[in-house]
C-alpha cells in the first residue's frame, strides 16, 4: 500500500464539525477544504503513472497523520520539522501537523547537516519528517546537539527507525474526536509556523507567524488574484520557503489543484505542456533563464526570422498595453497582432503549457525589461512584494492594475509608507509576531506601534504602486560619496543570454565592477562558434569570449546613469551555488559571503592597467 493511500479508504469517515465553522487556524481551513471539495486535491508523478489525492482522502490522510503525531506525544505547540524537496508528502505532513495543533518548522533540503542542526535545536523540535534516508542521515550526524529531538520520521523509502505509513497505523489508537477537540482550542492568534529566514548574512532567524497572518495573506493573495476551485497551481519552489507555503495555503482553501513537479529541473517544461496550470509562481531566475533560452535560439537564427520576432514583440506589446488601458485596437492593429501571436507569440507563451493564465514573481529582484518582455508575448507576470515577516505578501500587481516595474499597491487593509530615510515599513494583518527567542532583533524591527522595518529601500508613486529599489544594508557607496543600489544593475545584467548571476561591487572606489557567472548552455555554443575549448575556465579566461561579454554589457551601461555604469567586469569560470553557501535556496546572492570569498577577483579588476577592460 502506497503510503499516499488514506488507511481509511472506503469507510468514507464524517468530517469533523469544524470544518463548517469559518475557519481561524490552518488545521481547520485544511479539514474545512477537504470537507467542501470534490476534485483533485494534489497531483504528482514520481517516475510512474501520474497519481491524485482528492481533498476527500487529503483530509483523512492528514487526520490519520495528526492522531500518528498524538500517539507519539507530540502536545499542541511542539515544534514538528519538515526537512525535504517540495513534493505530495511534505504538503501531508505540514496539513497533518496543522492538524494536529503542532508548529511547523520547515527545513530547506539544501541545508548542511550543521544548518539542520541550528534549526533543530534553536526551535527545540520534538519531531522531524525527512524526506528520505539521505536527508535522515544528515539529521542522525547532529542529533546529539538536539537535545529535545525524540523522533525521525521518513517520508518516503522503509530503511528508518519511522515510516510515513508507520505513524499513520500509530495513530488508529487515537480516537478522531482528538483532532477536533485541538483545533477547537487553537486560536487564530497562536503561533502557526516557525519559518527560518535563509539570510544573506548572518545565522538565520525564526520568524514567528501565526494563524492569523498566514489566513489573512491567503485570503488576500486569493481575492485579489481571482483564484478559485477552477485553477491549479503548478508546486516546485521550496516548501520551506514561505512564498510556496502560502501558495499552497491558496490553493487548498478554495479548493483547487497543486501539482507538483518530478524533482528535475529539466522536465519542467514538458511538465508544464503536460499538466497544464493555470498559475505558475516562480523566483527571477527561472524567468531569466527561460527568456536567456528564446534570445539564445533568436540570436541565432537568421536575419529575416529575426526581423519578424522583433515585429511581433512589438505588436505584441503595443496590443497588451492598449488593451489593458482599456482602449480597443483598430482593424489593422487587430489584424496585426492575430498574425504575430499565430507565427511567434504563441510559441513563447506555449512554454508555460496551454492553459496559463497568469505566472507570479516573488522573493528577489526582477527586470521590468523582462516582465514586459513576457508580457507582449502573452504571459503576465504579476510581481508581488513581502518578506518572511510578512507571510511572503505585502503588495501586488493583480491583473486589473499592473505596473511594470513597481509592486503593486498594498493588499487591502496593509498600509506601507516610506520612511524619512527611503526605507519600506509595512504594518497589517500578515506582519508576524516577531523573531523567536530574540528580543532584540524583534525589537529593531517591529515598532512599538506595529511598522515593520522591512531593510528595503523603495517609493510610492502618485497612484499607490509601491516601487522596491534595492536592501539599505547593500547599498554601495562609492569614493566619491554617491549612493548606488547594485540589484537593479545586476537585473539588467542577468537579461544577458550569456549571464546566470552577476554581482556588483565598488564600496569606497571610484567606479562599480562586476563578477560574472556564465550560462554552461550558452556559453559552450558561443565557444564553439569562437572555435574555442568548451571547459568552463577556457571558456571564462577566453578574450573573444570577453569581447562577447562586453558588448552585452555595454548595452546596459547605455540604460544606466554613468556613475552607475560597470566599467570591469571578470568572468568566473563556475557558477555560484547554495552548496558553497554562496546562494541562498530562493536564489538570490550571500552578497557578503561572495565579497569575502572573491575578494581578490574584484582586486584585481581596480589593479588592471586604465585602458585594459
Amino acid at each position: 500500500m502506497s503510503t499516499l493511500t488514506p488507511i481509511s479508504r472506503g469507510l468514507s469517515p464524517e468530517p469533523p464539525s469544524t470544518a463548517a465553522r469559518e475557519p481561524q487556524t490552518l488545521g481547520a481551513m485544511i479539514l474545512k477544504a477537504a470537507a467542501t471539495h470534490d476534485g483533485t486535491a494534489l497531483e504528482y508523478n514520481i517516475g510512474g503513472p501520474v497519481a491524485r489525492i482528492t481533498y476527500r482522502e487529503l483530509g483523512t490522510i492528514a487526520t490519520e497523520i495528526a492522531r500518528g503525531l498524538i500517539a507519539l506525544g507530540i502536545e499542541p505547540g511542539d515544534r514538528v520539522a519538515i526537512l525535504g524537496l517540495t513534493s505530495a508528502e511534505w504538503t501531508l505532513a505540514d496539513c497533518g501537523a496543522m492538524c494536529a495543533a503542532a508548529v511547523v518548522t520547515p527545513i530547506y533540503h539544501t541545508n548542511s547537516p550543521e544548518e539542520c542542526a541550528y534549526v533543530l535545536a534553536h526551535s527545540e523540535t520534538r519531531l522531524v519528517f525527512c524526506e528520505n534516508a539521505d536527508q535522515a542521515a544528515k539529521v542522525a550526524l547532529v542529533r546529539d546537539r538536539c537535545p529535545a529531538l525524540e523522533h525521525v520520521v521518513l517520508l518516503s523509502g522503509e530503511d528508518g527507525e519511522l515510516t510515513l505509513g508507520e505513524l499513520r497505523r500509530r495513530g488508529q489508537e487515537i480516537p478522531p474526536e482528538a483532532v477536533e477537540d485541538r483545533l477547537q482550542a487553537q486560536s487564530a492568534d497562536d503561533l502557526a509556523t516557525l519559518v527560518y529566514t535563509s539570510g544573506t548574512t548572518g545565522p538565520p532567524k525564526g520568524c514567528m507567524l501565526s494563524h492569523a497572518n498566514f489566513l489573512a495573506t491567503t485570503r488576500l493573495y486569493a481575492q485579489q488574484l481571482h483564484f478559485n476551485d477552477t485553477h491549479s497551481m503548478y508546486q516546485f519552489l521550496p516548501l520551506a520557503h514561505v512564498l510556496a507555503r502560502v501558495a499552497q495555503a491558496v490553493t487548498l482553501s478554495v479548493g483547487a489543484r497543486l501539482i507538483y513537479w518530478s524533482g528535475d529541473a529539466s522536465k519542467i517544461p514538458d511538465e508544464l505542456s503536460r499538466t497544464a496550470p493555470t498559475h505558475f509562481p516562480a523566483v527571477p531566475r527561472i524567468y531569466e533563464k527561460m527568456h536567456g533560452v528564446v534570445m539564445g535560439r533568436i540570436a541565432e537564427s537568421p536575419p529575416v526570422q529575426r526581423r519578424l520576432f522583433n515585429w511581433a514583440v512589438s505588436v505584441g506589446a503595443g496590443a497588451r498595453s492598449a488593451v489593458r488601458a482599456g482602449r480597443l485596437p483598430d482593424v489593422l492593429t487587430d489584424l496585426q497582432y492575430r498574425l504575430a501571436e499565430r507565427l511567434v507569440l504563441s510559441k513563447i507563451k506555449g512554454v508555460f503549457g496551454p492553459q496559463l493564465q497568469l505566472a507570479m514573481v516573488g522573493a528577489a529582484p526582477v527586470a521590468r525589461e523582462l516582465l514586459e518582455f513576457f508580457d507582449a508575448c502573452g504571459v503576465l507576470v504579476l510581481e508581488g512584494y513581502g518578506l518572511t515577516e510578512t507571510c511572503a505578501a505585502a503588495t501586488v500587481n493583480t491583473p486589473e492594475a499592473v505596473r511594470f516595474g513597481t509592486v503593486g499597491k498594498p493588499l487591502p487593509g496593509t498600509e506601507v509608507r516610506i520612511a524619512e530615510d527611503g526605507e519600506i515599513l509595512i504594518r497589517g494583518p500578515e506582519v508576524f509576531m516577531g523573531y523567536y527567542k530574540d528580543p532584540e532583533a524583534t525589537a529593531e524591527a517591529l515598532s512599538s506601534d506595529g511598522w515593520l522595518l522591512t531593510g528595503d529601500l523603495g517609493h510610492i508613486d502618485a497612484d499607490g504602486f509601491v516601487a522596491v529599489t534595492g536592501r539599505k544594508k547593500d547599498l554601495i557607496i562609492t569614493s566619491s560619496g554617491k549612493n548606488i543600489t547594485p540589484v537593479n544593475i545586476e537585473s539588467l545584467l542577468r537579461e544577458s543570454r550569456y549571464v546566470t548571476e552577476a554581482v556588483v561591487y565598488g564600496d569606497d572606489r571610484p567606479y562599480l565592477v562586476a563578477m560574472l557567472t556564465l550560462d554552461r548552455e550558452e556559453s559552450v555554443k558561443l565557444a564553439e562558434r569562437l572555435g574555442i575549448a568548451t571547459d568552463p575556465v577556457t571558456i571564462a579566461e577566453d578574450p573573444a569570449v570577453h569581447a562577447e561579454v562586453q558588448k552585452e554589457v555595454d548595452a546596459v551601461n547605455a540604460k544606466l546613469a554613468r556613475i552607475e555604469q560597470v566599467k570591469r567586469f571578470a568572468l568566473l569560470g563556475h557558477e555560484l551555488s547554495q552548496a558553497d553557501g554562496e546562494l541562498t535556496p530562493t536564489l538570490k546572492v550571500k552578497r557578503s559571503v561572495v565579497y569575502v570569498k572573491y575578494a581578490d577577483v574584484f582586486a584585481d579588476l581596480y589593479e588592471r592597467p586604465e585602458d585594459s577592460r
